[in-house]
């Protein structure tokens, strides 16, 4: 569904929409098209606040890394761990890339206490930063129920910014028009509104919101975070290509690491240099009937062993980069009562004025814990 910037709700026959009436029989060469907000689609509900904030949560871990330096022989049974929360007495637990399989039998903090080699397995060395994770607890006949374990819900926020253009002809050009325009207004109230869709998605894709005093006042502008912005940080995957050229490997390996962490993408958005180069994926595969006159060269679905992504291609995304994003965990969100709408400004003279106004922002959920992906510092030539 394109984005029509109302909420699902506002929608409809009832109120007053912007309709593109006008005979456009004037040459525009200029972008203005806005794919990722069409494949996002129009939001469920509105925004309640300037300062819109959800909740985001995620199960107990059940892994966790080890914390040695010099790791560990195949006859220690005292391990340090990252996180001793990930674990419970009576725990089966496995390293990463090793076949044993040993017991929790004590637990000090971050400090486990284990039987080697449990069930026959043989044991093995372990190194430092070494995954280790839980198989499945075994609880004891009759024994009491265990400490309750949780995670707290964590809070994010994002910030609405106003867009906004005027539109102002003379009484004349409004009786007459120009150029095969009969309606001079309204042709520029499209004109501003195409402009002000570019904006938004530029801000979408690329915007930042300020690290403090965000909220804005009468002299500091609210600005939205964008995703770029959201997909950053520890927990976010940020696959770094080192000026690389994309390929599939390096396009899997980042499907891979949101996947490992529960995302599912399913959406790589990208610019026309990144567009290519998946579309050359496969390439000395392809075969063609020799008595076809079409030719085709392209890959708009990309189906890998982590989902089925489609490929947006978005003018707006940076040269260097890729996003890998979950659509159904992005809303881009009209403050109630303010989606994009004209209003009609006080004529003091011969002259028509009006205002077109909207204020948006962006929800973006799980970007910090994996639930999006971002390849950046790609090759561009």
């Amino acid at each position: 569904m394109p984005f029509t910037g109302k909420a699902t709700y506002d929608g409809g026959a009832a109120l007053p929409e912007l309709v593109d009436d006008v005979s456009d029989l004037v040459g525009l060469i200029s972008p203005f098209d806005t794919p990722l907000l069409d494949a996002i689609g129009s939001p469920r509900y509105s925004a309640k606040s300037t300062r819109h904030e959800w909740f985001e949560d995620k199960l107990n871990p059940n892994f966790s890394l080890i914390n040695n330096g010099a790791g560990y022989n195949s006859a220690a049974t005292s391990w340090v761990v990252d996180s001793g929360a990930a674990f419970r007495v009576g725990d089966i637990i496995k390293p990463e890339g090793s076949n044993e399989v040993l017991q929790v039998t004590a637990i000090a903090t971050n400090t486990l206490t284990v039987t080697r080699g449990y069930g026959g397995s043989t044991a093995a060395a372990v190194v430092d930063n070494q995954k280790v994770s839980v198989i499945g607890h075994a609880a004891l006949e009759g024994e009491d129920a265990p400490a309750a374990a949780y995670q707290n819900r964590v809070r994010k926020e994002n910030l609405s910014q106003i867009f906004t253009e005027s539109v102002m002809i003379s009484g004349s050009l409004d009786a007459v028009g120009l150029h095969a325009v009969e309606r001079e207004f309204d042709y520029q109230v499209i004109q501003r509104l195409r402009e002000l869709l570019r904006s938004l998605e530029q801000s979408v894709i690329n915007g930042f919101k300020a690290s403090s005093s965000g909220e804005g006042s009468a002299s500091v502008r609210r600005t939205m975070g964008g995703l770029l912005q959201f997909i950053s940080g520890a927990g976010a995957v940020v696959q770094d290509a080192s000026a690389a050229a994309l390929d599939e490997t390096t396009l899997n390996t980042a499907l891979r690491a949101c996947w490992e962490n529960g995302g599912r993408p399913g959406a790589i958005v990208c610019n026309g240099f990144q567009k290519r180069k998946i579309s050359t994926f496969n390439q000395s595969g392809r075969h063609y009937e020799p008595e076809s006159t079409v030719l085709r060269n392209l890959v708009d679905v990309y189906e890998s062993d982590f989902g089925v992504q489609r490929v947006i291609l978005s003018r707006w995304v940076p040269a260097d980069k890729v996003l890998l994003l979950d659509l159904d965990k992005i809303q881009v969100l009209p403050l109630q009562g303010r989606s994009f709408f004209v209003k009609p400004l006080a004529e003091s003279g011969d002259f028509r004025k009006a205002q077109i106004i909207g204020e948006y922002t962006l929800e973006c959920v799980n970007a910090g814990d994996g639930g999006h992906g971002v390849i950046t510092n790609l090759a561009t030539a």
